[in-house]
């Protein structure tokens, strides 16, 4: 039950998943300090531990809960949290003296597997209610690397050269793989198909470091990709937020001096600066000091692959181009950018507050354009299939 005539916001993050902690950051800057600062909508943070538990508390609306060392044994102490479908999507503490409350809008934060890969997304349409970002269908396309790829070079969209398999197949024709993979041209990236924030990603500039970097990635997922490095590279960046119509934010170009842009070059390199946006803000040039040309190409292709996957509220595209060849690659697309991307949003003026705002725009929008679709036929045809004896 609502106390006020707000709306309940349902913030949902941490989750089965290798990026685990990053969906907490994300949960928090911006999107539930904007709702707190907002002062608009009930806030319901909802907590999903590594073992899968759902729990819920006021306590969870500030960072510095998870940020105590001793957090996991407060939240052994506090009440889990039961999910009702019943036309709606409802929560309610594990405990006699607790009311459900009906949400109003799910606006998840969970990274990766069992989150951005769909999943989450499909029990949210079983229970008819709003939420933000894309839908089941673009997220679970999205967060295969090898079907994204697949699907946009059927559509003439580019992309680098690729060899995928999985783990059975590894483990049964390891040779014939190695002997496929020697069309292409090192350096190698070698990837988990399924999981963000490169995690598990490696280099590979010969077969030994190649045969290594698999062993890791097997470690993440059960399939892998390996694709072909891009030679004179400029590697950039878009976010995108919108349904039917686009609102682009800044080519963004990543400055590392690392060989690729990894895990601690993202979040957590000790020579950089973490923003309140929870990423480091000295890896990038927004916007990109790119030539126009590079540039047109970047936006036509990712409004295409907007549209070819069918996404909605946020992306983040990544590109890949070769400098003296002019060739422009579309080379990943992320459904929830770490702490969505709000950094880059800010260059154009958008504040974090205006940010969260237009998602949960964009998701009440989506959600009363599909309801306005029939999903029900009065078909007949239980009248019509013949039963047992008539008495």
């Amino acid at each position: 039950m609502k106390t006020n005539n707000k709306k309940n916001i349902a913030v949902i993050f941490g989750g089965k998943s290798a990026e685990h902690d990053v969906s907490i950051v994300t949960a928090h800057i911006p999107i539930i300090d904007s709702l707190v600062i907002s002062k608009k909508y009930n806030i319901i943070p909802i907590y999903i531990n590594k073992e899968g538990i759902w729990y819920s508390s006021k306590e969870m609306i500030k960072l510095s809960f998870f940020q105590d060392k001793d957090y996991l044994n407060k939240l052994n102490k506090k009440d889990k949290v039961q999910i009702f479908i019943e036309d709606g999507f409802f929560v309610k503490q594990n405990n006699l003296f607790s009311e459900k409350i009906k949400i109003d809008l799910v606006f998840p934060a969970l990274h990766g597997t069992y989150g951005e890969d769909g999943s989450l997304t499909g029990l949210l349409r079983m229970a008819n209610v709003p939420f933000v970002g894309c839908d089941i269908f673009a997220s679970a396309v999205a967060m295969d690397k090898v079907l994204t790829k697949q699907i946009l070079s059927s559509e003439n969209i580019p992309v680098t050269k690729y060899e995928w398999f999985t783990k059975k197949d590894f483990e049964i024709k390891k040779e014939e793989i190695l002997n496929s993979i020697k069309n292409l041209n090192y350096p190698l990236f070698i990837k988990p198909v399924h999981l963000g924030s490169s995690i598990g990603i490696t280099k590979a500039k010969n077969e030994k470091e190649l045969i290594n970097g698999i062993e890791v990635a097997l470690f993440y997922d059960d399939k892998i990709l390996v694709e072909e490095g891009v030679n004179n590279l400029i590697e950039v960046t878009l976010p995108m937020i919108g349904n039917n119509e686009i609102l682009f934010g800044n080519i963004e170009r990543p400055l590392s001096k690392e060989d690729f842009f990894d895990f601690n070059t993202k979040y957590i390199n000790s020579n950089s600066k973490i923003s309140n946006n929870g990423v480091n803000t000295e890896y990038s040039e927004i916007p990109a000091k790119i030539d126009q040309f590079f540039k047109d190409k970047v936006l036509d292709y990712a409004k295409k692959t907007f549209n070819i996957l069918g996404c909605s509220g946020i992306v983040r595209i990544d590109f890949l181009i070769n400098e003296f060849t002019k060739e422009v690659f579309v080379n990943e697309v992320n459904t929830l950018p770490g702490s969505l991307y709000a950094h880059n949003f800010k260059k154009s003026g958008i504040t974090n507050l205006e940010l969260v705002d237009k998602l949960i725009d964009y998701a009440f929008e989506r959600f009363e354009s599909k309801n306005a679709i029939i999903n029900n036929f009065d078909s007949k045809i239980l009248q019509s299939v013949g039963g047992g004896k008539k008495q």
